[in-house]
């Protein structure tokens, strides 16, 4: 009997987790980004767009780099970013609040681009999330919920948590002593950050939200219920997609297809714009045997 590698099996878990959570691959391209190959190559040629000193002050880089041991691509991992929301003409980017800062990158990549090599790129808008753009960990509202944290992690909320997992770190969340539920990001981070997270799940305002409760345990109960509302029934749709996971390959191959087929007219305009010779032309061997290939800044030599 075969088994998945851990790698693999987490990416599938990944993708099932996207389908679990609604996404219809009849309507919705669910690819693996690694499927399809314009994404490396569009990313070099925004890696020959972007500046050092871009690069070197996104938020990611300042907190996980400049050890030793720091890989190049976290260094340059904006780029294919970037060039996940180009290939695809993307007029609108729903994002986050910790990830605003790569949109704002992907947008400078293409204007330089096109004013550089005449117009290229659609270039994006932000379409920030109206409430818990950015939701904090329950247990140091000072800081983000991590998808990155340890899997152990008690502020960390994830989506195959079971009930009982949510219920603990629910109850567990810090919020403060003076007992007075109110809405108020600055000076209550804890408490609002459980209303929102109640809002973004019932579409109730946070005011609202807190309105409707006097103690902090009936507002952490009520995050809970919502919370186990909305992700267990994707925790086990989730369970009944791995349990397929040559299905699942399907999907995402089917996807992959649909994606190639988008993204390599985009990747085509680039190499025109910047001017990279035809694939069947880029390389050729001289009598020697010796290959020569050509590079994206060739049309400047």
């Amino acid at each position: 009997m075969s088994t998945i590698p851990p790698a693999a099996s987490a990416t599938l878990s990944t993708a099932a987790l996207f389908l679990a959570a609604g996404l219809d691959p009849d309507r919705a391209t669910v690819f693996l980004q690694s499927d399809v190959q314009a994404h490396v190559e569009l990313s070099y040629l925004l890696e020959s767009t972007a500046h050092v000193g871009e690069l070197n002050r996104m938020i990611q880089f300042k907190e996980k780099g400049g050890r030793p041991g720091t890989r190049a691509s976290l260094f340059t991992y904006p780029c294919l970013m970037a060039a996940d929301i180009l290939l695809y003409d993307t007029q609108y980017v729903p994002v986050g609040g910790d990830q605003s800062q790569h949109v704002e990158l992907c947008r400078d990549l293409a204007e330089r681009f096109n004013a550089a090599y005449g117009h290229t790129f659609t270039v994006p808008a932000l379409a920030p999330a109206a409430v818990a753009a950015r939701v904090r960990d329950l247990a140091d509202p000072a800081k983000k919920m991590s998808k990155t944290a340890l899997d152990d992690a008690p502020g960390v909320i994830r989506m195959l948590d079971t009930p009982d997992v949510i219920r603990r770190k629910v109850r567990r969340a810090v919020t403060d002593s003076d007992g007075d539920v109110r809405y108020d990001p600055e000076r209550k981070p804890g408490l609002s950050n459980i209303a929102e997270i109640i809002s973004a799940l019932t579409g109730v305002s946070p005011e609202d939200v807190v309105a409707s409760y006097t103690r902090y345990g009936d507002l952490k109960s009520a995050c809970t219920d919502a919370v186990v509302s909305d992700l267990d029934p994707i925790r086990q749709r989730h369970d009944e997609l791995m349990r397929d996971p040559a299905e699942l390959r399907r999907t995402l191959a089917c996807g992959a297809e649909r994606a190639t087929s988008v993204a390599g007219p985009v990747l085509q305009r680039a190499r025109e714009a910047i001017g990279i010779a035809d694939r069947s032309t880029s390389s050729f061997r001289t009598s020697t045997d010796t290959v020569v290939r050509l590079g994206p800044d060739a049309s400047r030599v």
